[in-house]
């Protein structure tokens, strides 16, 4: 027995510290367990000996409950270590794989296939990660096992297929023994599969392509090809990604193929070919670095790939093909932050000095240089950093130190994604978190690990910087004089040039900035910085992709400035800003209007943690506190509330545009803050009431958040929906002051004063639009409601609508005790019985209701549509009241809800199409509201708006974030005929 690890994996195992101790022992009890029930004897002993191969074992239970399941349930398999080394056994999976693919000793059903693959990977799974973090594997060993096990299982879905269909009759393979050879039918696999890179929790993404005329098959019906390869594809997607009792393969991608939007899953090849000559695009151009044929007819696809060569290695680079790929540079930068970097939540492979910076860098290089240095054209990231080198495009230097840290961020990469096999690239948002990531990469602590991984961070930004230093020429010259009275012609030709529609406009507005006539412009050093910088300002407002629009906003900005040296010096030492600038003011109408109402809100981004994430309650309570200072007065105080509203919304939404915070956690931030403000605004209104009326003594308030409020999905443009709820003893009459009131009278002018503060418009704006027509009874019932009357008309009258609002209630102000006892009636209402079907027919009926009053206006209004948003809530809805038995479900929201629906009558798939469906609409609707107050019309939107909606949905392009959103409208309407019945009937 090699307790040392040499017998399992070639070498010692890298000592990993389990940290708690109770997690350790708990991980250790486990596993003895496990190997007993399996019967793996020399294991039990190993365990109860310890030493060190045990100690890692544990430590990597106690850190991972993924793979302490997985080596719960594969016990045996850790045994037969003790016979050959983990190479061997990999050796062999992929042997076993591979024979699938050849139709040796296999011959089973599909349901066969699935099983036996999905086994094979839960194997190849947990070997990988154990050699992973023991150190017996490196980086490449890692992602090369993973990729070819992808690919030789692709190639046995696929070749079980072939056989499948040629024993139906739909084709005729003229080798059954060899069905890939000479089909026509082939996959190209993109991105890390291509590379050979796949990440531990990796997604394939693949394009699916066919010759009609294939040298080994034949079609005895050729109309019908086109339909039987769509077939057969959408097959192999279901082989590989369904979710059984033995897991999933990969999860499987076909969105990379031309036009998503409005073509087939599979191509034809000449088809394909027509695309990219006529109207390939250069991130298109991109992605075919590193696309290899993975599955299928191999030969076709070199033979696609060899004819594509034009497309992807241009001999001679035109200046818009480099002003598109520094585009992406600058789209990359954009939702990137400055100053410090915060190691919780952060983004291994977005992040800045991520992964995503490395790989970036390398494939631009290989564009610029590749059509004329066939050496460059490689698909390996870390070998083609060293061919750049050998280049001379990078120094020796640069390509040792960003190859040391790509191998370090892949690692890091694989250990977040081993903790829970999910396919993340964040780091934990929480201390706890990145201990668990350090221990298990074999750092001694959390500290350790963070140092570690700071400094790489901050060489590759460094490096990164460095590389991109000296950019290619845009192709912009010419002219740029703003003086005189009349426009410069060259002037105007270079701006025109830029892709100025009003050129002339333009000149005479950049000249006024000169001349001084703005209050920030008035001293000779505001108007020198601004001098130096016009350039820059005009190239980057031109790249936004609304060149005037960015200029006019920022006329509009400057206008109200009252000083310009500071931010103008800060413009010329940080340029980045400019591009934010430029994004707000393009993309962004909403918020342009802010920062040109207000200007002074454009301070808060100035601050150096502002990118570092959105500040938590607790920090916004203090801050708040702060700003509010020793104002006392009412009026002061809502005044101070509506400043410090404005600017926090502005700041949340700004790190949502630039993509420094996502959609769930700028709902989360939106009600965080509208939280606050309304208990502050309920405290002052409950003090300038008592002033004048006194108060009832014993009496307590709480205020209800329902809607998004009360779920934390709220918006830029959400309002507020409220009940204020009271209560007071039976025998008290009314308020003690000046001027008694009777108790309804009282918190009826107490609700009154908090919408005023709310919604009352003055010269510092509008808090929120506010609504209290949920409270029971609507619009009849009175303004304040009291604690008992609220529940006995949930109790007894409510509708099931109403019982569907309160699943998205919790309390959000007000007095401790009263909040804690509405807290539980919410949840006693919530599990109050109900009958299944009468349940289903309420929902249902609400849906068909609303679809008729309120009709979606296409597939983009994604809460209204069927399929969209509300159904994915009304399934929610109905788990929770149907009696899902999971403790405080109000106030979540639809994701949270699904989560925890383990045992509720919908499988696993459709929860993660719900899930998935959830995710999508919500970063849609946060993107679209932040941006504009119109509907999202992809024919008028801004450019700069569509660009981050598909950014921030992870799209190449509109008409493919269409294409998926229109498809998982279908899924979720069909996941809700299936759960509660045709609203459409």
């Amino acid at each position: 027995m090699a307790e040392d690890g040499t017998l399992w994996f070639g070498r010692p195992a890298r000592t990993l510290h389990a940290g708690d101790a109770g997690a350790a022992e708990k991980a250790r009890t486990t596993l003895l367990a496990a190997a007993e029930n399996a019967g793996a004897a020399r294991l039990a002993r190993l365990v109860g000996e310890g030493g060190p191969l045990a100690g890692f074992l544990v430590a990597v239970m106690a850190h991972s409950h993924f793979l302490s399941h997985q080596i719960e349930r594969q016990a045996g398999l850790l045994e037969g270590l003790f016979d050959e080394p983990v190479s061997a056994k990999l050796d062999a999976i992929l042997s076993r794989t591979e024979a699938m693919r050849h139709g040796e000793g296999f011959a089973g059903s599909e349901a066969e296939l699935m099983t036996a693959l999905r086994r094979e990977k839960a194997a190849l799974h947990l070997l990988i990660a154990l050699a992973d973090l023991a150190g017996a594997i490196d980086v490449e060993e890692t992602t090369g096992w993973l990729s070819r096990f992808a690919e030789t299982s692709l190639g046995a879905a696929a070749a079980w297929i072939l056989r499948d269909a040629h024993n139906a009759g739909k084709l005729e393979l003229s080798d059954p023994a060899e069905p890939e050879r000479g089909c026509g039918w082939f996959f190209l696999a993109m991105g890390k599969l291509g590379a050979r890179e796949l990440n531990y929790s990796s997604d394939i993404d693949l394009i699916a392509l066919f010759d009609p005329e294939p040298a080994g098959l034949r079609w005895p019906d050729r109309d019908a090809i086109g339909e039987t390869v769509i077939r057969m594809t959408r097959r192999l997607v279901r082989i590989m990604q369904e979710r059984t009792g033995d897991g999933y393969v990969f999860r499987t991608d076909l969105r990379l193929r031309p036009d998503p939007g409005s073509t087939p899953l599979a191509i034809p090849v000449e088809a394909a070919l027509l695309y990219y000559e006529a109207r390939g695009q250069n991130w298109e151009r991109a992605a075919m670095i590193k696309a290899r044929a993975a599955a299928g007819d191999i030969g076709a696809g070199e033979r696609f790939l060899y004819e594509l060569r034009p497309f992807i290695w241009r001999k001679h680079l035109d200046y818009a093909s480099i002003a598109d790929i520094h585009s992406i540079k600058r789209q990359i930068h954009a939702h990137k932050g400055h100053g410090a970097i915060a190691i919780e939540g952060h983004n291994v492979k977005l992040g800045r000095g991520g992964i995503r910076e490395i790989e970036f860098f390398v494939q631009t290089q290989q564009l610029i240089f590749g059509g004329r240095v066939p050496e460059l054209r490689g698909r390996g990231t870390v070998a083609m950093l060293h061919a750049l080198a050998d280049h001379g495009s990078i120094e020796q230097e640069a390509a040792g130190t960003l190859s040391r840290c790509y191998r370090f961020l892949r690692r890091v990469e694989h250990a977040i994604q081993m903790i829970g096999d999910e396919q993340t690239h964040k780091l934990p948002a929480d201390a706890e978190g990145i201990e668990r990531v350090g221990r298990l990469l074999g750092f001694a602590d959390g500290d350790a690990f963070r140092a570690e991984f700071l400094d790489t961070l901050r060489e590759v930004e460094t490096h990164y910087a460095d590389l991109f230093e000296h950019e290619p020429d845009l192709g912009v010259e010419g002219n740029l004089a703003f003086t005189g009275d009349d426009p410069d012609p060259g002037t105007v030709e270079t701006l025109s040039r830029m892709g100025y529609k009003r050129p002339n406009d333009i000149w005479r507005v950049v000249s006024q900035w000169h001349m001084g006539r703005y209050r920030a412009l008035q001293s000779e050093r505001a108007r020198a910085r601004l001098t130096e910088i016009t350039p820059l300002l005009l190239r980057l407002f031109a790249e936004s992709g609304q060149a005037d629009e960015a200029v006019m906003g920022f006329d509009r900005f400057l206008s109200g400035l009252p000083a310009g040296i500071q931010l103008f010096s800060m413009l010329q030492s940080n340029p980045r800003l400019i591009n934010l600038m430029a994004l707000i003011l393009s993309a962004a109408p909403r918020l342009g209007g802010i920062i040109t109402a207000k200007p002074l809100v454009f301070d808060g981004i100035l601050d150096p943690a502002f990118f570092s994430g959105a500040p938590g309650k607790d920090e916004q309570r203090t801050r708040l506190d702060d700003f509010i200072g020793e104002a006392r007065a009412y009026e002061e105080v809502l005044d101070r509330l509506r400043i410090f509203a404005a600017e926090q919304r502005f700041l949340i939404g700004v790190r949502l545009l630039t993509g420094n915070i996502e959609a769930m956690e700028a709902g989360r931030a939106f009600a965080d803050l509208a939280e606050l403000i309304v208990e502050y605004a309920l405290d002052a209104a409950r003090a300038e009431l008592a002033e004048k009326h006194g108060t009832i003594e014993g009496a307590q308030v709480c205020v209800i958040g329902l809607g998004r409020l009360g779920s934390r999905e709220m918006t830029a443009g959400s309002d507020l929906d409220l009940i204020l709820l009271y209560d007071v003893a039976e025998e008290t009459d009314e308020s003690d002051g000046p001027k008694p009131l009777p108790a309804p009278t009282y918190f009826m002018r107490l609700t009154q004063r908090l919408i005023s503060a709310l919604t009352a418009p003055t010269a510092e704006g509008v808090l929120y639009e506010v609504d209290f027509r949920l409270r029971p009874s609507g619009n009849k019932g009175p303004l304040a409601t009291t604690f008992r009357g609220f529940s006995r008309y949930q109790r007894n009258d409510a509708w099931t609508w109403e019982h569907q609002a309160l699943c998205r209630a919790r309390t959000v102000a007000g007095d401790p005790e009263l909040r804690e006892r509405t807290e539980a009636e919410l949840r006693a209402v919530l599990a109050l019985p109900r009958d299944p079907a009468k349940l289903k027919e309420d929902i249902v009926s609400m849906r068909r209701r609303l679809l008729k009053e309120k009709p979606a206006r296409g597939p983009w209004d994604v809460k209204l549509v069927s399929g969209g948003l509300m159904d994915v809530d009304f399934i929610a809805q109905f788990l929770v009241l149907s009696g899902l038995p999971n403790g405080n479900l109000n106030g979540r929201d639809a994701a949270h809800i699904l989560r925890l629906s383990n045992d509720a009558p919908i499988g696993e798939n459709e929860r993660e199409i719900l899930a998935g469906a959830f995710a999508d609409y919500s970063a849609i609707m946060q993107m679209v509201r932040l941006c504009t107050e119109r509907d999202f019309d992809p024919k008028t939107a801004p450019k700069g708006l569509v660009d981050r909606l598909c950014a921030a949905g992870g799209f190449p392009d509109l008409e493919t974030m269409q294409a998926h959103i229109v498809e998982t409208e279908e899924r979720v309407s069909e996941i809700f005929r299936a759960v509660l019945g045709d609203p459409r009937s």
